[in-house]
């Protein structure tokens, strides 16, 4: 060790020991549940529409947004054009002004977008509120697993930005299961009828809409539609008790070193280490004299790091992990269960019900993958993952081709000659998806994402590494019910599937192990490398 390395490290110890707390002791445990709440927002924010999408194709005489099959998908896409300008907006602000205060401003964004599209009154308005919510769930999604990696000791680091994935699955689950209930009580989409032009159904005659849908020129003068908006309305609750939750909470020691705010950085960190448990001295140490190396080289933006090889090829190995992810088909399991069930052969309520096993699947998966995450490498915990899902979108296909469309009829539904088991078939393989997905790719590629890039550059490049994952998110949400119409599950799984395959290998070749190392450690052998490689 140098003289000036030991004068520097006496120097962080006497500031350690004459610098307090910045406020009260928090356990790194509540500071990770109240942070998640972002993660649980973003998880019921995104898959609650599933179940909301069948009332809102009702005619909006029935309450619901008369939708189109575009209209489906742009409903996701605009929330998910949110996403990505969220993305980038929350990695900047979170540099600027800190991860806590930008999860504050995320809470009331969260809010306000909750209640906006849960009062929409048609169509353009639910667009614009789907996109200002979208900017919440983008912000979040950069925002709370930079937070949690920061503010964890690094023994513990991968484990809780895994929690966060839990918590975006539970979201989901909660989101499935309010649904269901709402579906359970309102019942399923039904419509009263005004005119039958066959003469099938009376005047004043309450019928499901999957019945009406499909019969030319009929009119109805009310019924359910409206479920859709206690559906979503529901998420504002959260929003408060992460507003109020974050407050409570201190800010990232790491950012205040990055600002050079040294003192405020060891009151922050003091508040959520335990004594005689955790070095802080050595801590603090290790990151002061991070900045400081970074001191020494230029100031780097998103787009002057972009011009270095080895933070470039950093960068485009995150957005390949991030567009990889999304390529999973995930949110078409998310976003569109109840109409895949649909066109499994269910109706519109056992759909909505049966997608609480999705959710169930995706929770039990998260928690797997957390665990795992605690044992394994990151390697191993993505790749198995990564084969059980891919393994799963061929058997998809393969029970579209062989099990349901051989009894399609001509009007485009399942003829009731279908073997009994086959849409149960649907459902198992949607649950062995999820497990495999929420178990491996999920919690993995937020974990790495918010430990690969330098510290100069973190919040920038993971807001363009996850802007370029809510882009391709937004891509495939806007385009499955369109395929799904025009080419048919078939096709639709099967270009998965391939996909799928091809990321098996590129994860097998490309990606590094990072457990054990710290975030300072990881950045030095990347840039001594030139670039990404895989570490031992």
């Amino acid at each position: 060790m140098s003289s000036t390395q030991a004068e520097e490290n006496t120097r962080v110890r006497a500031l350690v020991r004459s610098t307090p707390a910045s406020g009260k002791k928090r356990s790194i445990g509540l500071l990770a549940v109240v942070a998640c709440l972002g993660g649980f927002l973003f998880g019921y924010d995104t898959g609650v529409i599933s179940g909301a999408l069948p009332y809102m194709h009702m005619p909006t005489e029935a309450g619901g947004l008369a939708l189109t099959s575009l209209e489906e998908g742009l409903i996701g896409g605009f929330l998910l054009f949110g996403c990505a300008v969220g993305a980038v907006l929350g990695g900047r602000l979170s540099d600027r002004y800190g991860r806590r205060h930008n999860l504050l401003l995320l809470a009331a964004v969260f809010f306000v977008g909750a209640v906006a599209c849960a009062l929409a009154p048609n169509i353009t308005l639910m667009y614009l509120s789907r996109f200002v919510l979208g900017l919440a769930v983008g912000g979040a999604s950069t925002t709370v697993p930079v937070y949690l990696s920061e503010s964890a000791p690094k023994e513990q680091r991968g484990m809780l930005v895994a929690v966060d994935q839990l918590m975006i699955v539970t979201g989901q689950l909660a989101a499935f299961a309010c649904n269901a209930i709402i579906a359970g009580i309102q019942g399923g989409p039904t419509a009263v009828v005004e005119n039958d032009p066959t003469g099938t159904y009376e005047s004043g005659a309450s019928v499901s809409w999957d019945v009406l849908a499909g019969i030319a020129g009929v009119t109805v003068s009310e019924g359910n539609g409206h479920a859709w908006r206690w559906m979503l309305l529901i998420c504002s609750l959260p929003a408060i008790a992460l507003w109020i939750g974050i407050r409570m909470m201190p800010e990232s020691a790491r950012w205040h070193i990055g600002r050079g705010e040294l003192t405020a950085a060891i009151g922050a960190l003091k508040r959520v280490r335990v004594e005689g448990t955790h070095d802080v001295v050595a801590e603090v140490a290790e990151m002061e004299a991070n900045r400081r190396q970074e001191e020494k080289r230029e100031k780097l933006s998103l787009s002057a790091g972009w011009r270095i090889p080895w933070l470039r090829s950093i960068i485009i190995f995150g957005g390949t992990f991030a567009i990889l992810q999304q390529l999973t088909g995930v949110n078409t399991m998310m976003y569109y269960a109840p109409r895949v069930l649909m066109a499994a052969g269910f109706d519109s309520q056992a759909s909505i019900i049966l997608n609480v096993f999705t959710g169930v699947a995706s929770v039990i998966g998260s928690a797997a993958g957390l665990l795992a995450l605690r044992r394994f490498g990151r390697r191993q915990v993505l790749l198995v993952g990564q084969v059980i899902l891919t393994l799963s979108l061929v058997a998809m296909t393969a029970i579209f081709l062989l099990g349901i469309d051989p009894y399609l009829t001509d009007a485009g539904g399942v003829s009731q000659d279908i073997p009994a088991f086959v849409p149960y078939l649907v459902v198992v393989v949607i649950v062995l998806f999820m497990l495999g997905m929420q178990s491996g790719p999920g919690p993995v590629m937020w974990v790495m994402l918010s430990e690969i890039f330098p510290n100069a550059i973190r919040g920038a490049a993971n807001g363009f590494a996850v802007m370029i994952l809510w882009v391709t998110n937004m891509i495939v949400t806007v385009t499955f019910p369109v395929m799904m119409d025009g080419l048919g599950p078939v096709v639709t799984y099967g270009l998965f599937a391939a996909i799928n395959i091809g990321a098996v290998i590129w994860y097998f070749l490309r990606v590094p192990e990072t457990r054990k190392f710290t975030l300072e450690r990881i950045e030095w052998e990347f840039r001594e490398a030139g670039g990404v490689i895989r570490l031992r």
